[in-house]
C-alpha cells in the first residue's frame, strides 16, 4: 500500500471516530402520545386515530397512554412529557392549560416554559344550555333574568376555560349566578332533576335530548354546524373570544425533522372521513391548525385568559 493510500484511510477512520454513530432515522422505535386524561373523551379518540395512522405510515409501534390527574395541575402526563428526551417518542395531546399555564403555576417540571405545538386538531363543542320550559331564550333574556332571580349554574370546574368564560360573561352582561357547583356529569339528566338551571358542558352529552333543551351559546370558535343558529361567545362579547382546544405538543428542542414527521400524519388523520364524521355527530370542530398558527392562537389566549382572569377578580 502506498503512503497516499494510508494517509487516505487514516483521514477517513478519524472522520468516521469523530462522526460517532450514525444517526437513526426518526422514527425507529415505540412513539407515545399522552393524553392526560381518561380514555374515552373527543380528544382521546382523535389522538388514538392518529396513533394508529402514525404506526401504519412509519411502521412503528404507536400507543396512546392515558395519564390522568390534576385537571388544574400538576398534570402528571405533561410532566411524563417534559422529562422525557426531546426526541419526538414522547408527544403530548393537550388542552390549553398545559402548554399556557402550566409553567406559571409552580409546577417545576413544567418551569421555564417547555413545549413547542405540532398542531392543533380539536375544538371542544361546549355551549351554555337550559331546559327548554325556561322563561329565557337567549344569553341576553338570561341575563336580564338573573338579575331578577337566582339561576344555578353546573360546570365541569373553575378551572376550565369554558367555566371561566361563562363566570366572565356574567360580570361583563351585569349579573351574577344564584349558585355554582361542578359535576362530573352534565347531561339531559342534569336539567331534568333540576340540579342546575343552566349548563356548562359539551353538545355531545345533551344531544340524546336536543329537542327537550335550548342551546343559548357556544363557547367555540365558530357556530357549531348541528346548532347553526346559536351564536358563540365571541359573537356576544368580543372580550371572551375564546375556546378550548386540543393540540399536540413536542418539547421544544425536538428536531424540526422530527416535529414535521408526527405533523404530516396528524394533519391527514384529522381531515380524514372517519375525523370528520367524529365532527358531525358530536359537534366538535376537527381541523389541523398548523405549527406557527397554534403558536399564535396560544398567545391570543394568553392574553384574552388574562383578560378574563382580570375580570373575575
Amino acid at each position: 500500500m502506498n503512503t497516499k493510500s494510508i494517509l487516505a484511510g487514516a483521514v477517513a477512520l478519524t472522520a468516521a471516530a469523530l462522526a460517532g454513530p450514525a444517526l437513526a432515522e426518526y422514527p425507529e422505535k415505540p412513539v407515545s402520545f399522552i393524553v392526560p386524561w381518561p380514555p374515552g373523551d373527543l380528544e382521546d379518540v382523535l389522538t388514538r386515530m392518529i396513533a394508529e395512522d402514525f404506526q401504519a405510515e412509519y411502521g412503528v409501534s404507536a400507543a396512546v397512554v392515558n395519564k390522568p390527574g390534576g385537571g388544574g395541575g400538576p398534570f402528571p402526563g405533561a410532566i411524563d412529557v417534559a422529562t422525557a428526551p426531546a426526541d419526538g417518542y414522547t408527544i403530548g395531546s393537550f388542552v390549553p392549560a398545559v402548554p399556557v399555564i402550566g409553567h406559571e403555576i409552580g409546577i417545576d417540571e413544567l418551569t421555564p416554559e417547555k413545549f413547542d405545538p405540532i398542531g392543533i386538531f380539536l375544538t371542544y363543542p361546549f355551549v351554555i344550555a337550559t331546559s327548554k320550559d325556561a322563561p329565557y331564550n337567549s344569553m341576553e333574556e338570561l341575563a336580564a333574568y338573573a338579575k331578577e332571580n337566582d339561576v344555578a349554574l353546573g360546570h365541569f370546574g373553575d378551572v376550565l376555560t369554558p367555566t371561566q368564560v361563562t363566570k366572565a360573561y356574567a360580570v361583563n352582561a351585569g349579573f351574577d349566578w344564584g349558585s355554582d357547583a361542578a359535576f362530573d356529569a352534565l347531561d339531559c339528566n342534569t336539567l331534568a332533576s333540576g340540579d342546575a338551571d343552566v349548563i356548562n358542558t359539551t353538545l355531545q352529552l345533551i344531544l340524546p335530548c336536543l329537542d327537550d333543551v335550548k342551546v343559548l351559546m357556544a363557547i367555540t370558535d365558530e357556530r357549531i354546524s348541528l346548532i347553526p343558529d346559536v351564536p358563540t361567545v365571541g359573537e356576544l362579547d368580543e372580550n371572551l373570544n375564546i375556546a378550548l382546544w386540543n393540540g399536540l405538543f413536542v418539547t421544544k428542542d425536538t428536531p424540526a425533522d422530527v416535529r414535521e414527521k408526527i405533523a404530516a400524519v396528524a394533519s391527514k388523520t384529522v381531515m380524514s372521513e372517519r375525523a370528520q364524521n367524529v365532527a358531525k355527530e358530536t359537534g366538535a370542530l376537527v381541523y389541523w391548525m398548523d405549527a406557527d398558527a397554534s403558536a399564535a392562537r396560544i398567545a391570543a389566549d394568553q392574553e384574552t385568559g388574562a383578560r378574563i382572569g382580570k375580570i373575575l377578580e
